[in-house]
């Protein structure tokens, strides 16, 4: 009866994360499903701590370890509400990269305290060492993935032939896993070497990828940390703890698989590739003899205050001026007096997938206006402002112009087929991908430099007073 209700409650659990990951996939139902999958997760805990049964069918918990689980839930659960609740959108990739990288230290942690416990049962091993090699690889690319995306580690470590050496540590790394499942030894110290080695590679992966690829990895680093708590699932014969390992498994490579489509690269250019590893910076003038020229924001104002239609394209330079609210204000003000105002949404804009939809509901715009690249870019012929805050390589033709650029073919927003370009940045400093942006240059595009909350700001101020 008490094992039944357990089922139970593991079914009900893994029914409210399929929902829960499918209400997510709307901004509207978002938030939403993500507490319904909280709730799921939760059932499944109370349900693993009171009712699961040991081999003999017996479910007495010793006082000691219960409390001592119940403290270690609490002390998580504080940290990680704290946390999340204390942090700036700026550095919300950081944090969704250290929680990914937490859910592969405890698959790595499983294996280390399990393998002892199922020596002589291959298909238990098996299960131990690849949750934790790929556990361990999550943990310590997610913490590169921090440093580099924190600006702690600006640039990419390039090795001579580090694909070469990379494949090697990868192929050295799952033979010694191999030979601890099959060799039969209970060696403390090579099963701790296995761990250390696993990490090693882990850093090795993320090292050499540029910051303009960091959304991928996270999102692949996603993955990696799924299919190691599947193994988990696998290991201890729990149907949700498996569910929800290959949930977070199957989400993350095919967002990895969207996100590579948007660039436009394939997974093995963006592991393999230097995309985003360089220092070329603008100048004021291009190869083509191009020159740049500027706006004062209270000529930006009439302009915008005359148009008809006017699509904002949010990037990174947004979120790290915290002006989503400002940017809010700006379509309001510029609704009532008539304008039509969306958003232009590209998939790899910010630093983590979503990132951008995410900022932009924290300041309340309406979802319907947050329009994603494949509809909006029909419309931009037909737009008489586009205002760029903040974005680069999303916006710049040479992705379909220039064959050498290293963004060429990348779909991007097409914002130079506007009757007017405005674009807010703080300097003429090259993006991620390291080149310059040739829409910079476009006789229809004026700059407005500066930090993107004061423009906005005074922008919003001339509209007023019109």
């Amino acid at each position: 009866m008490i094992q039944n209700l357990l089922e139970l409650l593991y079914l009900i659990a893994s029914v409210t994360f399929v929902i829960g990951l499918k209400m997510m996939s709307n901004p509207k139902t978002a938030r939403k499903g993500n507490t319904i999958a909280a709730v799921g997760m939760i059932l499944a805990i109370i349900g693993t701590m009171f009712l699961y049964q040991n081999g003999d069918g017996l479910t007495s918990r010793e006082p000691v370890k219960m409390g001592l689980i119940f403290l270690a839930i609490l002390i998580g659960t504080i940290i990680g509400w704290l946390t999340a609740k204390k942090v700036q959108m700026t550095k919300m990739p950081e944090l969704v990269s250290m929680f990914n990288g937490m859910g592969g230290a405890c698959a790595a942690l499983i294996g280390l305290m399990e393998f002892h416990h199922n020596l002589g049962n291959t298909g238990a091993l098996t299960a131990i060492i690849l949750g934790m090699i790929i556990g361990s690889v999550s943990f310590s690319g997610s913490v590169i993935a921090f440093l580099k995306l924190n600006g702690t580690m600006r640039k990419p470590i390039r090795l001579p032939s580090y694909n070469i050496i990379n494949t090697i540590i990868l192929i050295a790394v799952f033979a010694y896993g191999a030979f601890m499942i099959f060799s039969g030894t209970g060696s403390q110290a090579l099963l701790i070497g296995l761990f250390i080695f696993a990490l090693f590679y882990g850093v090795m992966f993320v090292f050499p990828i540029g910051g303009a690829d960091m959304p991928v990895v996270i999102s692949l680093l996603n993955s990696f940390t799924g299919l190691a708590a599947a193994f988990g699932g696998f290991l201890y014969d729990n149907k949700v703890m498996l569910t929800g390992g290959i949930l977070v498994g199957s989400a993350g490579t095919l967002l990895t698989i969207v996100m590579c489509k948007a660039m436009n690269r394939p997974l093995s250019n963006v592991i393999f590739g230097a995309f985003g590893d360089t220092d070329a910076v603008a100048s004021g003038t291009n190869a083509a003899g191009g020159t740049i020229k500027d706006i004062t924001v209270a000529d930006a104002a009439v302009l915008m205050n005359y148009s008809k239609k006017v699509i904002i394209v949010p990037g990174y330079g947004l979120a790290v001026a915290q002006a989503q609210h400002v940017i809010h204000e700006l379509e309001n003000i510029l609704e009532e007096r008539g304008v039509d105002v969306k958003y232009a949404i590209h998939p790899v804009a910010g630093r983590m997938p979503g990132h951008m939809n995410v900022l932009l509901a924290e300041s309340n715009v309406d979802y319907g206006k947050l329009v994603e690249m494949e509809e909006i870019n029909s419309e931009f012929p037909t737009t008489d402002v586009v205002l760029v805050v903040g974005a680069n390589d999303v916006v710049n033709p040479a992705a379909k112009t220039d064959p050498s650029s290293p963004i060429y073919g990348m779909p991007i927003l097409e914002v130079d087929q506007a009757k007017n370009i405005l674009v807010n940045k703080r300097s003429m400093n090259a993006g991620y991908a390291g080149i310059e942006n040739e829409l910079f240059y476009d006789p229809k595009t004026s700059m407005l430099f500066g930090d993107a909350k004061d423009v906005l700001t005074k922008l919003v101020s001339e509209l007023k007073a019109m």
